[in-house]
């Protein structure tokens, strides 16, 4: 529009096309056309005419076919490509594309779920909820759990450094060298991680991790987030709550890990420390996550919960759905054999 307007303004001053299309380094044309069209129709010749756009190849009828095999699951594979739709279709693939595309339809994805089993799930989501945007006064909330099993993988041969157009390369094959757990409890209101590397996850050793975690926040009252795994709740932990009035657990619904905070951190170091790491003993990995640690927590900041109430009330509707159309059932309890019986032929 300032260019359209600046040939009508020189035209007005009594410029030619050639002197004006000269001094704004445009096609004498274009000062044609925009001339003609401003003294046939004043400022609105200088817009932009509705333009009708190329018409589309294929109608509604062709989207909705190519969309409505697209979620319909194939006879002879797991999924459906974008050119086993084309085929099945009979359309070039480039066509479905554009269409899935278009749709927002992205056969290659696969997003995971689970349902809650716990007949008190709504209670314990709100509870932990309520933990995470409105922490008791004087209170700090801790979400704890342990990440079992971290291997220390050595590569067979070197590893070829990242280089201009070249991914950085290593083998397939690996040795192990054994195994770490780490135990790690998060705060919420800073994003700080404490944390023990152990052997094994055992009772004792969460025990004196939570010593450890009390020592680290004296005269604090603790609520501690937690899943139902058998060390987080036996008779040991019972016992140890009973001496030690200032921490209180709760506990997340079963099989709703995605409630725990903790898990956030978790997945951050699995990217950021772990997937690309070689250890070739498990004191080099020991190494690697407290030099991770002390990273995390000098740049770290606080997780926020996104989930909003209508996302809640969402999750707690079908999960009650769920559970009205599969009703839990009672565990069987396997009869133990005598060790004075005899075996049987």
């Amino acid at each position: 529009m300032a260019l359209r307007s600046r040939i009508v303004l020189a035209a007005a001053a009594g410029r030619s096309n050639q002197q004006i299309a000269m001094d704004l380094g445009i096609p004498e044309v274009t000062v044609g056309k925009w001339r003609r069209s401003f003294a046939a129709q004043g400022l609105e010749g200088l817009r932009d005419a509705a333009r009708s756009g190329r018409p589309p190849k294929h109608d509604a009828a062709v989207w909705q076919r190519v969309q409505t095999l697209a979620c319909q699951q194939p006879q002879s594979q797991s999924r459906w490509s974008v050119r086993t739709l084309a085929r099945a279709v009979g359309l070039p693939h480039s066509t479905v594309h554009t269409i899935l595309h278009g749709s927002d339809l992205q056969l290659h994805r696969m997003r995971t779920f689970t349902f809650s089993p716990d007949p008190d799930f709504e209670a314990k989501l709100l509870d932990i909820v309520g933990l995470y945007l409105n922490p008791p006064e004087n209170a700090l909330v801790l979400c704890v759990d342990e990440k079992p099993g971290i291997q220390a993988l050595d590569r067979t041969q070197p590893l070829l450094p990242l280089r201009a157009k070249k991914p950085r390369s290593w083998t397939n094959e690996y040795v192990r060298h054994g195994t770490q757990t780490l135990l790690a409890a998060l705060e919420i209101a800073t994003g700080k991680v404490v944390a023990h590397i152990r052997n094994r996850r055992t009772s004792v050793n969460f025990l004196r991790f939570m010593n450890q975690v009390m020592r680290s926040y004296p005269g604090r009252e603790l609520h501690v987030v937690a899943d139902n795994l058998n060390i987080h709740k036996n008779e040991a932990l019972r016992r140890w709550l009973a001496r030690h009035s200032r921490v209180r657990f709760h506990y997340t619904p079963t099989h709703a890990s995605w409630v725990n905070l903790i898990e956030c951190f978790f997945s951050i170091l699995s990217k950021q420390g772990l997937a690309h790491s070689v250890q070739r003993s498990k004191q080099d990995l020991k190494d690697l996550l407290h030099r991770f640690l002390q990273s995390y927590n000098a740049s770290c900041g606080p997780f926020t919960w996104t989930k909003g109430p209508e996302q809640l009330q969402h999750i707690i509707e079908t999960t009650k759905d769920y559970q009205a159309t599969h009703p839990r059932k009672p565990r069987r309890r396997r009869a133990r054999r005598k060790k004075n019986d005899s075996i049987k032929d």
